[in-house]
C-alpha cells in the first residue's frame, strides 16, 4: 500500500533551541540516509545525556532529525537532537540551533519505518504538497538573515505514535515545516 498522509494540522512552537549534532551530505551511510548515525546516538547513549538537561515542556516534542536547507549550493544540514526551552546551556560535545517562535505545518504519515517508505525525497514532497493543499504553503526562510534563506523541517519520532507499531507493524512519523507569516 505504501505510506501515506493520514492527519494534517498546524502547531505553534515557542523559540526554542534545538541541542544534538549537524550531519552534512558528507555524512550519508551508503543508503544515502542517516540511519547509521541514529543508531550511532543510541550506541553512544546521546539521547540519555540530552534528555538530563530537561526538554522543552507544553509542546510535542520527541527526538528530532531538523533538517535545514538555504538558497545557497550545498548546504544541506541533518541534525539529530532535541528542541530544548531557550538559552538552555549545551553540553560539551554538541552543538544548537537557536530557532525563533513560529507555526508548523505538521503532517502524520503513517506506514512502515522499515522500508524506506517514511523517508527521504519522495515523503517531503508528498508533505509540503499536503501543507500547501490546506492553505500552510508559504514556509519561512528567513532564519539566518536577509542574504541568506534558510528552511527548517523535521522528523519527530513522537512516542508512542513512532515507537509502538500497530497489528499491522505500522508507526506514525510526525513531519514538520516551519511556516512563513
Amino acid at each position: 500500500m505504501g505510506a501515506e498522509i493520514i492527519k494534517v494540522c498546524k502547531e505553534h512552537l515557542p523559540s526554542l533551541r534545538f541541542i544534538g549534532k549537524c550531519y552534512t551530505d558528507a555524512d550519508r551511510g551508503p543508503d544515502g540516509g542517516y540511519g547509521h548515525k541514529w543508531r550511532e546516538w543510541f550506541q553512544k547513549g546521546w539521547f540519555q545525556q540530552l534528555e538530563q538537561l530537561g526538554v522543552l515542556q507544553g509542546i510535542e516534542n520527541g527526538y528530532l532529525g531538523l533538517m535545514g536547507c538555504s538558497d545557497q549550493a550545498n548546504s544541506f544540514q541533518y541534525w539529530i537532537g532535541v528542541f530544548f526551552p531557550e538559552q538552555t546551556a549545551v553540553p560539551e560535545h554538541f552543538d544548537s540551533v537557536d530557532i525563533p517562535e513560529g507555526d508548523v505545518g505538521i503532517c502524520w504519515i503513517y506506514g512502515n519505518s522499515n522500508n524506506g517508505e517514511l523517508y527521504g525525497q519522495e515523503p517531503h514532497n508528498r508533505c509540503m504538497a499536503k501543507l500547501q493543499e490546506n492553505q500552510m504553503g508559504h514556509f519561512r526562510d528567513d532564519f539566518k538573515g536577509p542574504e541568506e534563506k534558510w528552511w527548517w523541517f523535521f522528523e519527530r519520532y513522537n512516542h508512542p505514535r513512532f515507537t509502538t507499531p500497530d497489528d499491522q507493524g505500522n508507526v506514525i512519523l510526525d513531519y514538520g515545516m516551519y511556516l512563513g507569516k
